[in-house]
């Protein structure tokens, strides 16, 4: 009967249309069509000799000299290290520590049909599968290109060739877990493009490699189309990136007879992408600042390899409008000092163009190019993160859509509040498709480029419990949750339902016209006839105030559990004052020296602040109070795969409603 009422739930918010392409994706799978399909078409290009030999080039690449003036010798001799480490058969994945590189699944290969198991089984131990897949993607080619177009030494094109080679072997066409999925295909086809250019001129690069490596990027273009309707019925960032492969491959490989066909699927389901996932105010629909960088991405890829589709015309306008958007949204969230943003839904550590050597959570790179493209106009100053401009040479491009003589002014209908050295998001969501986390109310707070009030992130999507993408719940964001309950309903790893809608209930203004105050609510109680209520206070001294109201619109008298929690850095912390008489704080000693942080409580019962024993954890362990708590707390996740002990505090009040948390936040004076 569960089971029941979650499929039900699920037709009615996902629609009909979503869930048949799925179903009809679920009977080609299992009923063996795409087999049948595939091998048809490997036969019909054998037999009519549809093949390859020549990959056009797609780039205009930069001076190097120019990127070296950016980058600067220190920067240099940066890339040259981490190119060496691939040389040397070790990669960086999802930005973090270098591994060892690895592109021969661990398991006994057959037709991609029988892969399609996000977590695969290794001596009875599962293994995430995009561990197989990321190495796959070749987009640490871009590192190898990058440092080869600088310096000329033959060791790196010869790496690619080498790795190229015995990704083949391991991998035929259409056979194991790095062909299952379309979009992995499309973003290693994009790479494959890309190395075509960038090595074309080495003398590894012989005829027979470059005519090998041309009928690889015909066989991934020609994976893509057979189960476009599973990307559309996911309509997402994997619906873009595999129009992006399409659209790379019909420009690549012009002479091929399904070229007009890659490049007709390619741009309809690009464009029609754009046009349903970006919302009027420039809201990536996957609620995910990684994902929305991805899908930026996407888009500059598209300008810089696409000088064809200025046909288009007004169409042409339409979708970097809807990119246009996109970049001023993300830029709103941008911490200046840093160039991070709140790690805000899911983050499976995707970074597929990385053409800069600044850290995985860098987003000035993307950001840069975006306005430079979509914009036209700087978001930053000069900087090395100026280096994607050149290599996608999108800033010309851009010229002319979009134009501003000036930067524009910070996003407004963003839910953030700005102080002299301190800034916070606070997350307030309409959500028209599937939330990845349940994070409505969460604050993200920011002082002197330090996240202190951070999001916990993704760490995992496939592993043994309690790990199995445990980082998306209530509990672990910063907000407030009500008897143990979720705001809303798990119905799988990646899917939640009823959804909680938030809004913004009340903003005021400061007298310098910023704003000063915003209050949200949301109504993922509502279930339980309560709301909660947030109103964020910042003043000028960077002192910050959060006012946390849950009461119920009509008069009930039953107890409930309301915990309030707050995920800070790992950094020295001690407890100051008494209990019971109100003046009691934490303190963290942040590298500028010591935050504060007040909790208190008012209830019904005790309508006198009062200051509830704070339960504090630390990796998964309780260093302070009592009470339950799961392994899963006390940890953020900075990249996919990486997880570090992180400070969770939390207080919980069981009372009758209305429950009210003040929080204070001081912070240090210069």
């Amino acid at each position: 009967m569960a089971r029941t009422r979650l499929t039900l739930k699920a037709l009615r918010e996902l629609g009909p249309w979503q869930l048949g392409l799925y179903a009809l994706y679920q009977v080609a799978l299992k009923s063996g069509y795409f087999r049948w399909k595939m091998d048809d078409e490997r036969r019909n290009t054998e037999k009519n000799g549809h093949q390859s030999s020549v990959v056009s080039h797609l780039l205009s690449l930069p001076d190097p000299k120019e990127i070296v003036g950016i980058i600067g010798s220190v920067g240099l001799a940066q890339l040259v290290t981490e190119a060496d480490e691939i040389v040397n058969s070790q990669v960086r994945l999802f930005g973090g520590q270098p591994v060892p590189l690895d592109l021969t699944p661990p398991i006994e290969i057959s037709h991609w049909t029988n892969h399609k198991s996000a977590s695969i089984q290794v001596n009875s131990r599962p293994i995430d599968i995009k561990y197989i897949w990321e190495p796959a993607r070749f987009g640490w080619t871009f590192t190898l290109g990058r440092a080869y177009h600088l310096t000329g030494d033959e060791r790196y094109p010869e790496a690619f060739w080498r790795y190229f080679e015995a990704f083949q072997a391991a991998n035929p066409v259409n056979l194991g877990p790095n062909w299952a999925s379309a979009q992995e295909v499309a973003l290693r086809l994009i790479a494959f493009t890309f190395a075509a250019q960038i090595f074309a001129n080495s003398d590894h690069s012989s005829a027979p490699r470059t005519s090998h490596l041309a009928l690889s990027i015909a066989a991934h273009a020609t994976r893509i189309p057979p189960t476009l309707f599973y990307a559309r019925a996911q309509n997402n960032n994997h619906l873009l990136s595999e129009a992006v492969g399409l659209i790379t491959a019909a420009l690549a490989l012009p002479e091929h007879p399904q070229a007009q066909k890659w490049h007709r699927l390619g741009w309809k389901w690009f464009q029609r992408g754009l046009e349903t996932q970006i919302a009027a105010d420039g809201t990536y629909m996957q609620q995910s600042t990684n994902y929305h960088r991805l899908m930026l991405q996407l888009g500059l890829w598209v300008v810089s390899v696409g000088p064809q589709l200025s046909d288009e015309g007004v169409k042409r306008e339409a979708w970097h409008e809807k990119l246009a958007k996109a970049t001023e949204w993300l830029l709103g969230l941008v911490d200046a000092e840093t160039g991070q943003v709140p790690n805000l839904g899911p983050n499976d550590g995707a970074y597929i163009l990385p053409f800069a050597n600044l850290p995985f959570a860098d987003y000035r790179p993307v950001l840069q190019a975006a306005a430079r493209t979509f914009l036209g106009e700087n978001a930053f100053g000069t900087g090395s993160w100026n280096e994607m401009e050149l290599w996608l040479n999108t800033g010309k491009k851009g010229q002319g859509v979009g134009m501003h003589s000036q930067p524009s002014p910070p996003n407004s209908q963003l839910p953030t509040l700005h102080a002299p050295h301190s800034w916070a998001y606070l997350r307030a969501a309409q959500f028209h498709d599937r939330p990845g986390h349940a994070d409505q109310l969460h604050l993200d707070l920011w002082w002197r480029g330090l996240n202190v009030a951070q999001d916990a992130g993704t760490y995992l999507y496939n592993a043994e419990p309690p790990w199995d993408n445990a980082l998306t719940h209530n509990a672990v964001h910063n907000t407030v949750m009500i008897d143990g309950l979720e705001q809303m309903t798990p119905a799988g790893k990646f899917l939640y339902l009823d959804r909680a809608q938030a809004k913004i209930a009340a903003r005021e203004r400061a007298k310098d016209g910023s704003w000063q105050r915003m209050t949200a609510q949301h109504d993922g109680y509502q279930k339980l006839g309560i709301i909660h209520h947030r109103t964020v206070t910042v003043h000028q001294n960077d002192h910050w105030r959060i006012e946390d109201q849950i009461f119920a619109p009509t008069i009930h008298r039953t107890l409930h559990s309301t915990r309030l929690h707050w995920l800070l850095p790992n950094w020295e912390w001690q407890l100051n004052g008494e209990w019971g008489i109100g003046n009691w704080e934490l303190g963290i000693l942040s590298p500028h020296g010591w935050v504060s942080i007040q909790i208190q409580a008012q209830t019904e019962t005790n309508p006198q602040p009062s200051t509830p024993n704070p339960q504090l954890v630390l990796a998964g362990e309780l260093i302070h109070g009592s009470g339950y708590i799961s392994p899963t707390w006390g940890w953020v996740s900075p990249t996919y795969g990486v997880k570090i002990p992180a400070l969770s505090v939390s207080v919980t009040v069981e009372s009758q409603l209305p429950i009210k948390f003040l929080t204070a936040w001081s912070f240090p004076d210069e």
